[in-house]
């Protein structure tokens, strides 16, 4: 697993395992409380979760996850 933070956007993504270009094939957009606040899961072909993105990520993840991901 590995986590990668924007701070410029606020924006995560936690990748349960490394995803090639076209790897995600669908992408399930969680209903947000706040437009900025949303949570998209990724799936590969065979609907398994791939990834999980996380807006307003410093809002929503504990701080030592952020402080630990990779800077994008």
């Amino acid at each position: 697993m590995r986590v990668t933070y924007d701070a410029e956007v606020d924006a995560a993504h936690i990748y349960l395992r490394e995803i090639g270009p076209g790897e995600a094939s669908y992408t399930f957009i969680a209903e947000p409380e706040i437009e900025t606040d949303m949570i998209n899961l990724d799936f590969d072909d065979d609907r398994r979760l791939i990834g999980i993105e996380v807006l307003s990520a410093s809002r929503h993840l504990p701080p030592e996850v952020l402080a630990n991901a990779v800077r994008r």
